[in-house]
């Protein structure tokens, strides 16, 4: 009896009971519609900013899903300079993050082009620049040519979650998913975009970044399913707070057989997680753009506009004159004299604890 899914006969002619996951899937199209409909009513330089923090946001959590942290300011500014977009001080980015960016913005940006296998090692050159994945030197731009065990626990007591399929079958069944990613079907955009992650990693055709690959075929069928290369949610970020469950339906999955509802339920209910969720992302860029909107014509310093931004961000702890003297690499009084500016001016405001232990937060 066949263990895998890949293993059984014919056995990508995927079946699911569609009453099962028909009404997730109109409520995914009603907020994608939603969603669409409120971006367009915003200008373009709002809509520029909303764009530049949710790919941020789906770039660090995809590679956060396989326990890679990524530097924000590195990914803001690699997306920010290769959009074309205006950003002060950009930050240097290395070869690893712009890696990253390159395949993200290549699926999403240029989502009308069909998938290749040249295209795809493309992305995965782009992902190990180094042609190693950690310690490990890897086969890079081309499949794997060994066996793939998905594994987890301690060396010694390792527990085999899910077996690839085997290397000499990869270049097959790879060139039969390519065929039918770019094939024009009847299958609902966002079905194909789930099928296409599910068909992808049960392959697994290469040595490392299948996950990642994975998730950026998804966001390319999704912006299809769009129809717009402006991306204003983060599947990756819903994955991460999902991450057990996306694995747990991946897995039951793999061992079944050809009927998938399981996993387009899964699926289906992540992203609509996903599109509700991208409202309080936007609400950071909203207020960050009304404030300044609000201040153009406040006089601030190079220091100040830094700050400020950061505290817009995802600023760690309490702001205090001594954090502000070292992240803006100045003196003490000099922090102490650029936050009292900013107190006079009506932006930041001091919290009750007084004393030595005085910290700021950005005026409501």
């Amino acid at each position: 009896m066949s263990k895998y899914i890949y293993q059984r006969k014919n056995w990508t002619n995927f079946t699911w009971d569609y009453s099962k996951i028909a009404v997730v899937l109109g409520e995914v199209h009603n907020l994608q519609g939603k969603l669409s409909g409120t971006m367009n009513a915003l200008g373009f330089s709002l809509k520029s900013e909303a764009m530049l923090e949710t790919l941020t946001l789906d770039i660090m959590k995809s590679s956060e899903i396989e326990g890679e942290k990524l530097n924000k300011k590195q990914v803001r500014s690699s997306i920010a300079r290769r959009l074309g977009m205006e950003m002060g001080g950009l930050a240097f980015v290395n070869r690893d993050v712009e890696g990253v960016v390159e395949m993200l913005l290549d699926a999403t940006q240029n989502y009308t082009q069909e998938l290749s296998e040249d295209r795809l090692f493309g992305w995965h050159s782009a992902l190990f620049p180094s042609g190693r994945s950690g310690l490990y030197k890897i086969e890079v731009g081309k499949y794997r040519t060994g066996e793939m065990q998905i594994v987890s626990g301690m060396l010694g007591n390792e527990k085999v979650h899910f077996e690839a399929v085997l290397a000499e079958n990869v270049k097959p069944e790879m060139d039969k998913f390519i065929n039918w990613v770019n094939k024009k079907s009847k299958i609902d955009a966002v079905l194909k975009s789930a099928i296409a992650h599910l068909w992808f990693v049960t392959i697994h055709p290469f040595d490392d970044g299948n996950g990642r690959i994975a998730r950026a075929i998804s966001d390319m069928l999704l912006a299809r399913s769009d129809g717009s290369s402006q991306r204003f949610y983060s599947m990756s970020n819903q994955i991460l707070k999902e991450r057990k469950k996306y694995y747990s339906a991946l897995e039951k999955t793999q061992y079944g057989d050809a009927d998938i509802t399981l996993w387009l339920n899964w699926f289906l209910n992540c992203l609509k997680n996903s599109l509700i969720n991208t409202e309080s992302v936007l609400k950071t860029v909203f207020r960050k753009a009304n404030f300044w909107e609000k201040h153009k014509n406040t006089k601030l310093n190079e220091r100040q506009r830094l700050m400020i931004n950061n505290l817009f961000e995802d600023f760690f702890g309490k702001l205090t004159s001594s954090k502000w003297a070292k992240i803006t690499k100045t003196s003490s009084d000099t922090a102490l004299r650029d936050i009292k500016d900013l107190i006079e001016k009506g932006i930041l405001q001091q919290e009750k604890e007084g004393g030595r232990s005085a910290n700021y937060t950005l005026q409501k």
